[in-house]
């Protein structure tokens, strides 16, 4: 089942709109690493994510808004789960609660392993677009809860 299918199902027996959501996957496009966030998020494990405002504004992508929802893909791109945003905060990275970085599920769950990991990736992400890594650079901060998972 692709994803347009699957939000045909949900929105009609939740009575909401037929247009699709974003579907996407986590992490850096890898099929392992959308493998591995995407079974955190079906066990509840990852309630959050965030991601660099810099790259938003470079592609002229809007922000996510509370209530919106967005569609989990696995590594093979197949629709996982549906969420819905709770909560959107632009933070600078390196002032990002402990918190939040355990909503994200990762590693050891420490605001350490959080941190370091971000930081690599932000780094990798960054270089694509010419920019260089801050540790003041603004992340859209984003709290989400599972409200279908695709059996």
């Amino acid at each position: 089942m692709d994803s347009k299918e699957y939000w045909q199902i949900f929105s009609q027996k939740h009575g909401l709109s037929k247009e699709v959501p974003d579907a996407w996957m986590f992490g850096d496009g890898s099929e392992k690493m959308g493998n591995e966030l995407g079974q955190l998020v079906v066990q509840g494990i990852k309630t959050g994510t965030c991601a660099a405002k810099c790259v938003y504004d470079i592609e002229g992508e809007p922000f996510p808004n509370v209530g919106d929802y967005a569609i989990v893909l696995d590594g093979h791109n197949q629709p996982l789960a549906v969420i819905q945003y709770t909560k959107i905060a632009i933070i600078p990275m390196n002032e990002v609660t402990a918190e939040f970085a355990i909503s994200e599920g990762e590693g050891d769950l420490s605001y350490a392993y959080w941190y370091n990991e971000h930081e690599r990736f932000f780094r990798w992400e960054l270089s694509q677009y010419g920019l260089n890594f801050s540790p003041t650079m603004e992340l859209v901060c984003q709290s989400f809860q599972v409200v279908d998972i695709n059996h």
